[in-house]
């Protein structure tokens, strides 16, 4: 059986901490992972991998072996296309991006890479938690705001403005805001990562440091379509970044409110895992998605200086 075959389903299971995972990760049935895995230590002359009913442990022998053979098997691939650059990039990737730039941006651009990379296929998860990189097994991930990972190499590909916003009907029944002193008769819809958490308030800017206003509220959310819906419905304000509601205020759906006191920018940044040598697929993917991104952020500073121009 091929060595590196079993390397990379030993990396998987690693990774990942679970046959099934891995199983799923690569394409492959279970059994097959488990076979791998035993041809592997038997040819090793050594235990990988602790197996229980409930988790998967490496061995010290394993932790060693995925420590060597990591990085091994990326030079690998990368010396298998070193000579075929003008050759059709294939393998599986997958991504991690937030909710609301997967199903306003991402996906609906998706076939301009899938057209020039037809031999690549694409795992595309869509969610606003902070997943696992590398045991949930991503190629790369797109993130908003603050990273807060170690371990992981961070690209930046600029900021995207925020804005405050309430729904035209809200803002009838409850007036609007001029100050931050009227906030104490508004709602503010609570936006939090974990439900449980305690939402921070209303945040700002005054003289280049954040400040924070604790404001009432009646509806709390974890995602950012789930956020702008609440919005919409009435519930009270939300603070986004402004590429986000762009479609929704110039239908009049929604309107800003105090526009000189905002949030920092939320800065967009793609993480991987630190390896000397990405693979030419996942490398190829994230200069895409970097440029799709790089030209969103560039929009929405655009749109925010026509709407401050427009305001002032």
């Amino acid at each position: 059986m091929n060595l590196l075959e079993l390397l990379r389903t030993f990396v998987r299971v690693y990774e990942l901490a679970s046959f099934t995972g891995a199983a799923d990760n690569l394409g492959l049935p279970r059994s097959t992972v488990s076979e791998h895995i035993r041809a592997l230590e038997q040819r090793l002359g050594a235990r990988l991998l602790q197996r229980t009913t409930r988790r998967v442990q490496p061995t010290q022998d394993g932790q060693l072996l995925y420590e060597r053979c990591r990085d091994m098997l990326d030079q690998v691939e990368e010396v298998e296309g070193l000579f075929r650059e003008d050759s059709l990039l294939a393998g599986r990737l997958r991504i991690d991006l937030p909710v609301a730039l997967a199903r306003s941006l991402v996906v609906p651009r998706l076939g301009e890479f899938l057209d020039k990379h037809p031999a690549i296929e694409i795992e595309v998860s869509a969610t606003d938690r902070r997943v696992d990189l590398v045991r949930e097994g991503f190629d790369c991930v797109l993130r908003i705001g603050e990273i807060g990972d170690t371990g992981l190499v961070a690209r930046r590909l600029g900021s995207y403005p925020l804005v405050n916003c309430a729904s035209t009907e809200y803002l009838k029944v409850h007036g609007v805001p001029e100050t931050l002193a009227d906030l104490a008769d508004h709602q503010l819809i609570h936006y939090v990562p974990v439900l449980g958490a305690r939402s921070a308030g209303f945040e700002y800017e005054e003289n280049g440091k954040p400040m924070c206003l604790p404001m009432k509220g009646r509806v709390t959310v974890n995602n950012s379509d789930s956020y702008k819906l609440a919005c919409l419905g009435g519930f009270g304000l939300i603070q986004v970044p402004l590429a986000g509601v762009r479609e929704s205020l110039e239908k009049g759906e929604l309107q800003m409110v105090l526009p000189d006191h905002v949030p920092a920018p939320m800065a967009a940044s793609l993480l991987y895992a630190h390896r000397r040598n990405l693979p030419r697929r996942v490398r190829a993917f994230m200069d895409w998605l970097a440029t799709l991104i790089e030209q969103d952020v560039a929009a929405a500073h655009a749109l925010a200086r026509r709407l401050q121009a427009g305001a002032s």
